[in-house]
């Protein structure tokens, strides 16, 4: 028999058994250290990964669920982008367009002291068309004008009014008006391409 084994077994019960205790407590330790806390490491990544992956579930459910209000919102804003279209003039239109506006203060009674078209103003995918207006009429026939202008189907803004000359004539308050005029075209993708070419780096 093992020598040291034999002092073991000679040694009063109490020791014996603080042995046994000790000897239990280390293999509970070796097993702890060894193999569950490997374990447990491994088993906590394995939670954090299965949270992330049912929270992209969770949100890819989300979107899923909200795509038919998406298309909807989609298709909407391309019917809102058509009819935008369908108010902004392209080139070929914009002598046209001026000339109705030239005939609508005819119409309203009105004479056009000036109408000088001003240099385009370009902008990212459009150009604006400011027309420099000086009209002299009636208070109604100006007003009448304006709200014909308004009505057009194409985008025209009329800004920077301002009134002159004010005088009774037969009972007629009389008046003198200058404003601008602004209608907008697109550019087409030549005019984009050469705008982007020559607009000044970014700093």
């Amino acid at each position: 028999m093992d020598p040291q084994l034999e002092k073991i077994l000679k040694l009063p019960t109490k020791q014996k058994i603080l042995i046994l205790v000790l000897v239990a407590m280390l293999e509970a330790a070796a097993l702890v250290w060894f193999l569950y806390l490997p374990k447990h490491k491994e088993l906590s990544g394995l939670q954090i990964e299965l949270s992330k992956l049912q929270s992209e579930i969770d949100d890819k459910t989300r979107i899923a669920g909200n795509l038919p209000k998406l298309q909807k919102e989609y298709d909407q804003l391309n019917l809102e982008l058509a009819q935008a279209l369908t108010e902004l003039p392209n080139s070929k239109e914009i002598p046209s367009l001026l000339t109705n506006i030239t005939d609508l203060g005819k119409s309203a009674g009105l004479d056009f002291l000036v109408f000088r078209p001003k240099g385009e103003v370009v902008k990212d995918f459009y150009a604006e068309v400011p027309v420099d207006i000086v009209i002299s009429g009636t208070y109604f026939s100006v007003a009448n004008f304006f709200a014909m202008v308004s009505n057009l189907p194409r985008i025209i803004n009329i800004t920077n009014v301002a009134f002159s000359d004010i005088k009774n004539v037969n009972n007629r308050m009389m008046m003198k008006v200058s404003c601008l005029a602004t209608t907008f075209r697109f550019l087409d993708k030549k005019e984009i391409k050469d705008e982007k070419k020559n607009a000044p780096p970014k700093k």
